[in-house]
């Protein structure tokens, strides 16, 4: 299983947001999506969600075209944008049962109280969204991506904010999540990706700059950390 991204491209007007990328993410290796701001990361993930269409190029999951029309495909898909819309007057457990819904799950409350123990999410379920901390909140918008037990899962900044005992805790879900499931990572923190990826892809001004494994990566630039790593391929 496997999502592949073909000399992909996204204008927007005059300005070419993405650039002729080309790589592949694998089930049971954590892709961390690495890049400055206005790199072109979030457009990227949009297209691999099948949110945007591409100006040109294409992403497939096992051979299947990942469009804004590919409503079967897309159901194979779990996202976490970096700005989670929740419905903040909702309760927890009300608003994983609607995202459910909207995906015609069946044992609906079975798998609502799975997700709940499975983020951390029990001591808050009756809970009104506006009311939980921020780190709940982010656990609320990882339940609505896995809910439906996606085979690919996009995760734009999915400890933003979190303190060090929340961020541990979502770092164990992801690696348990990783396990056999795609999974891509964008994130501006160094250590998270040290933490949890397995590959690195660095992008810079829509265009890759880096596609290695973690590892590889590491050796090649040694004894340079990732942050100077990062630092050295995107400060141009």
């Amino acid at each position: 299983m496997s999502v592949k991204v073909k000399e992909l491209s996204k204008n927007f007007g005059d300005h070419k947001a993405v650039d002729s990328i080309s790589f592949e993410a694998k089930a049971g290796r954590i892709l961390g999506f690495l890049g400055p701001n206005g790199a072109g990361k979030s457009t990227t993930m949009r297209m691999l969600t099948g949110y945007l269409n591409p100006t040109s190029g294409k992403v497939e999951m096992d051979g299947k075209l990942i469009t804004t029309k590919a409503t079967n495909v897309k159901k194979e898909i779990g996202y976490l944008p970096e700005n989670t819309p929740l419905y903040t007057d909702m309760y927890v457990k009300e608003f994983l049962n609607f995202v459910g819904e909207t995906y015609g799950l069946k044992n609906l409350t079975e798998k609502v109280n799975e997700v709940i123990k499975q983020v951390g999410l029990t001591p808050e379920q009756h809970k009104k969204i506006g009311l939980l901390s921020k780190g709940y909140k982010q656990r609320v918008g990882i339940a609505q991506a896995i809910i439906h037990n996606p085979k690919v899962l996009i995760l734009d900044e999915p400890t933003s904010g979190l303190d060090p005992n929340q961020l541990a805790d979502i770092r164990t879900l992801i690696r348990e999540l990783g396990r056999d499931k795609i999974i891509i990572i964008s994130s501006h923190i160094m250590q998270e990706v040290e933490a949890v990826c397995d590959d690195v892809i660095i992008i810079n001004k829509g265009k890759i700059v880096a596609n290695d494994s973690l590892l590889s990566l590491k050796e090649k630039y040694a004894p340079q950390s990732l942050e100077e790593i990062f630092k050295k391929l995107t400060d141009n």
